[in-house]
C-alpha cells in the first residue's frame, strides 16, 4: 500500500510518496548512470526479459532488495514517478512487467512526464503487468496506478489489466492511494471489496487536504508521517493495522503494509531537489538530501534479515524499539530530528555530510531509547504479536527482540 502526492503551482512543483511493503522488506537507494546499449539488446527485468532501448537516463531509485523495478525514483531530466497498488475487476496475469518495472522503465526511457505515461502506457498494451509482487507472500500481485510529474506539471494514471486511464494536472493538489480515482474508469474497474480493505479513501481524504495546504517541501514530509485521528501516534485496527493512515504501521489480523520508504521532491525549471529517507517510517527518520547524478556508497545493501551494518536496518533497531510506545519514546529523538530538519531544508547540506550526521543521530537516538527504563508495550495484543513474528524472521539482535516481545534471537 502506497501514498503519493503532487503540488502544481507557478514555478514549482512538489512531489511527495510513502512506500508501503512488507515489514522486512528493506528497501534501498540504487544509482543507476546513464548508459548506450547494442542494438538487439534485452533487460531483464522483475519477472521477464524485453528489449532494451538503445540510450537510457541516469536515474535514482528506491528499490525493494530482491526486485529490478523501484517503487519510486527520479532521473536527470527532473522527472519523479511514485507508484500505488490498485486492484480491479480486470485479469491478474501470472506474469509481466510489475508496476515497479514499469517505473523504471519510464524513468530511464523518458524526458519529461507526458513523455513517461507514454512509455509506460506502451509498455503496459505491449506487454501487460503481472508476477508477484509481494516479499512475504510473492504470489501476491495489483495493477497499479501512478503519479508522473517533472517541473511543468503531473499526470495521474490509473490501471486495469492491459487498460488505463490518465488525467493531466496542470494546477492545484492531487494525492493517490490504493483505489482508483479517475472517473468513469474508477467506477467501472475498481474492486470494491479490496479497495476497502485497503483503507485508501481514508489516506487519500488526508493527503488530499494536507497537499492541498501545503507551501514547501517540509509540509508535505510532515504529511507523509501523520499517523491520521490527531493523536500522533498510531492507531491499530484488528483487521488491517496501521493503514488508515500514511504513516503507516503494520499489525493487523487481515491485511498488513509497513511504510519502507519516503521520498519528496520540489521540481523547478532547470533544477531538481530531492530528499529521501532510505529507512521506514517517516516518523522516526530524516529526510537526506540526495542528487540523481552523485552516487553515495551506502553499502552494503541490505536483504530481508537484520544486518546492523545496513542502514535501513541500523533505523529499523530504533523504529521497533520507538514502536512499543511511541507517546513515551518520541521525545528522546523528535526535538533534535525537527530541529536538524528545519536546518537542512533551510540550507541543504552536501548529501554524503547529511548522510554521515544523520547516521550518528541515529546512534545517539537508538542508545537512548535501549537504556529508557521500563518497557511496556502499548500496541494491541494482536499487533504485538504479529510484530514478534517480523522480529524473530529478521534476526533481531536479542535486546531489541526482547523488547518488541520476541524470543531472543543470538
Amino acid at each position: 500500500m502506497c501514498d503519493t502526492m503532487v503540488v502544481v503551482r507557478p514555478g514549482s512543483v512538489l512531489f511527495a510518496k510513502n512506500s508501503d511493503r512488507d515489514p522486512n522488506e528493506a528497501q534501498f537507494l540504487d544509482w543507476q548512470p546513464r548508459a548506450s546499449h547494442p542494438a538487439g539488446a534485452r533487460v531483464r527485468c522483475t519477472w521477464i526479459e524485453i528489449g532494451q532501448a538503445r540510450q537510457t537516463h541516469a536515474v535514482l531509485l528506491s528499490r525493494p532488495f530482491w526486485m529490478w523495478g523501484a517503487e519510486m525514483g527520479a532521473n536527470e531530466h527532473g522527472v519523479v514517478i511514485g507508484n500505488e497498488a490498485v486492484f480491479t475487476d480486470q485479469p491478474y496475469e501470472k506474469s509481466g512487467l510489475t508496476g515497479m518495472d514499469l517505473l523504471r522503465l519510464a524513468l530511464e526511457r523518458a524526458a519529461s512526464a507526458g513523455g513517461a505515461v507514454a512509455v509506460i502506457t506502451g509498455l503496459l498494451e505491449r506487454y501487460g503487468q503481472g508476477g508477484g509482487c509481494g516479499h512475504e507472500h510473492r504470489g501476491f500481485t495489483y495493477h497499479n496506478s501512478f503519479i508522473v510529474a517533472d517541473a511543468a506539471g503531473a499526470y495521474v494514471l490509473e490501471t486495469a489489466g492491459r487498460l488505463w486511464a490518465a488525467e493531466k494536472v496542470e494546477s492545484g493538489a492531487r494525492s493517490i492511494s490504493n483505489g482508483l480515482t479517475i472517473e468513469p474508469f474508477a467506477r467501472e474497474h475498481g474492486d470494491r471489496l479490496r479497495t476497502a480493505v485497503s483503507a485508501c479513501r481514508a489516506r487519500q481524504a488526508l493527503t488530499q487536504r494536507r497537499a492541498a495546504a501545503a507551501a514547501g517541501a517540509g509540509d508535505l514530509m510532515a504529511a507523509l508521517a501523520d499517523h491520521g485521528r490527531g493523536t500522533g501516534v498510531p492507531h491499530y485496527s484488528v483487521v488491517n493495522g496501521g493503514m488508515a493512515a500514511p504513516c503507516m504501521h503494520a499489525g493487523g489480523l487481515v491485511a498488513n503494509s509497513q511504510t519502507t520508504a519516503s521520498w519528496v521532491a520540489e521540481l523547478r525549471p532547470g533544477s531538481a531537489a530531492h530528499w529521501v529517507t532510505a529507512t521506514a517510517a517517516p516518523c522516526t527518520s530524516l529526510y537526506k538530501p540526495v542528487q540523481v547524478t552523485r552516487p553515495l556508497d551506502l553499502t552494503p545493501e541490505p536483504s530481508g534479515t537484520c544486518d546492523p551494518a545496513a542502514l535501513w536496518w541500523r533505523h529499523e533497531v530504533l523504529h521497533r524499539m520507538v514502536m512499543r510506545d511511541p507517546e513515551a519514546t518520541f521525545p528522546l529523538l523528535r526535538p533534535e530530528r525537527d530541529a536538524v530538519q528545519a536546518r537542512w531544508l533551510a540550507a541543504p547540506p552536501d548529501p554524503a555530510t547529511a548522510f554521515a550526521e544523520a547516521d550518528e543521530m541515529l546512534a545517539r537516538w537508538t542508545a537512548a531509547v535501549a537504556a529508557r527504563p521500563g518497557g511496556r508495550d502499548t500496541r494491541p495484543v494482536w499487533a504485538r504479536r504479529y510484530w514478534a513474528k517480523r522480529n524473530a524472521r529478521a534476526g533481531l539482535p536479542g535486546r531489541v527482540a526482547r523488547r518488541a516481545g520476541a524470543p531472543a534471537v543470538s
